[in-house]
């Protein structure tokens, strides 16, 4: 038994590489016995007003960094009312996805998967209301410090006992073209044109973040969170040179859930610890009810899920640009030929400052490439998101 304690641990630590964290940077060999290795890794929340997605994946050695999805599974989400959730796996890297509109606060839910003639199960349970976020706002302690955000729970719904959420977050960020120009040469007419604008500057970037985060309002008065830090950005961050915004999406969960996410997490940082958690102490909440396989993974069930909209201004930190340096490419005293040439060879004329009437005066000309001059160069869309313009935070949630 301890031999089987101590292989489970080591596979354990594989569920980081679809996980938060991780923090072993040595090299680490690990001897798995068969028995133990291709366990299931079980991923996803069952939640009302949203897409669902659960992710299957197998453990493998230690030293694959990439997970082994599954695919071919049936995957559904049902009630003990009798409702009846089908996920479909319609890409076949291992994500299975179901709409669920409405969750009923009497009703038990619970994740069932068939798979290679085996039936898995999460533990039924009653999804859980989630409060509203009151307040998200960055904090740069000082003008050196990176930016914090900071997060604020509404009033709880019930005082009197320890609530525990998680969150997680996308973000948008602007950016902009490294130079730009409202010319350009024309090889027919032989001369410079001038134009509103030729080439976008300005664009948007997306991402998710990869960390779930979780918290319990134990050392808060009233058992509300205030001014809990999710994550930061260095000051230097190019995400933070104009503007930046985040959306937190906040979802109650129970204690077992969030010691499950603390003993992942614990695992994924300690990779061999003396005080590492063995895989018989974490709340996994999923079985296999056909035979003694062991099951990976936390399976929690939300009855809403509340989001907050939150902006940040580069004007109101003190942010890290690096120095400015004009990589563009100076030209003096041209001829049409090597202009026309210039424009062969792929550039784009930015400056036409001519000096040519005063004495010892010279044409300058500034060129640069397509990379340096369009936003869509660096991955960028020029489409406006809509909430960009709504200009203020804002805190919603879905209906449940």
């Amino acid at each position: 038994m301890k031999k089987l304690e101590q292989s489970l641990y080591l596979v354990l630590c594989l569920l980081m590489g679809i996980g938060t964290l991780s923090g072993c940077v040595e090299e680490f060999e690990a001897d798995i016995p068969t028995d133990d290795s291709d366990l299931l890794v079980v991923e996803g929340t069952i939640s009302a007003g949203q897409m669902n997605t659960f992710y299957l994946s197998r453990t493998q050695d230690l030293r694959s960094y990439v997970p082994k999805m599954v695919s071919g599974a049936r995957v559904s989400v049902q009630g003990s009312d009798g409702s009846l959730f089908m996920a479909q796996n319609s890409d076949a890297n291992g994500s299975y996805s179901c709409w669920i509109d409405n969750l009923s606060p009497d009703v038990t839910y619970w994740l069932h998967i068939e798979l290679d003639g085996e039936v898995y199960e999460s533990e039924p349970q009653k999804p859980l209301p989630t409060e509203k976020i009151t307040e998200v706002r960055g904090v740069q302690n000082t003008p050196e410090s990176n930016i914090d955000v900071l997060v604020t729970t509404d009033v709880p719904f019930e005082s009197d006992h320890v609530n525990y959420y998680s969150w997680r977050y996308d973000e948008t960020w602007e950016v902009r073209a490294e130079c730009s120009t409202i010319m350009y040469y024309d090889v027919e007419q032989r001369a410079r044109v001038y134009l509103a604008t030729l080439f976008p500057v300005r664009g948007w970037l997306d991402a998710t973040g990869t960390t779930i985060m979780v918290g319990a309002s134990s050392n808060y008065e009233g058992q509300r969170i205030q001014g809990l830090k999710l994550y930061d950005i260095n000051r230097s961050d190019s995400r933070m040179y104009h503007r930046y915004s985040g959306q937190i999406y906040q979802r109650a969960i129970s204690k077992a859930e969030y010691e499950y996410e603390l003993a992942r997490r614990q695992a994924g940082s300690e990779m061999g610890g003396l005080f590492t958690p063995q895989p018989s102490a974490l709340p996994t909440n999923i079985h296999c009810i056909t035979s003694s396989k062991h099951v990976i993974g936390f399976v929690g069930c939300s009855l809403n899920t509340s989001k907050y909209r939150f902006f940040l201004d580069a004007a109101n930190f003190s942010i890290k640009r690096p120095p400015y340096f004009d990589s563009r490419m100076w030209i003096d005293n041209p001829s049409e030929d090597d202009c026309i040439e210039l424009v062969n060879r792929g550039y784009y004329l930015c400056e036409w400052e001519d000096h040519t009437s005063t004495p010892g005066g010279a044409l300058e000309t500034a060129w640069a490439t397509w990379s340096q001059l369009d936003v869509r160069s660096q991955g960028a869309y020029i489409e406006v998101p809509e909430f960009w313009l709504q200009g203020g935070n804002e805190s919603y949630e879905d209906e449940e």
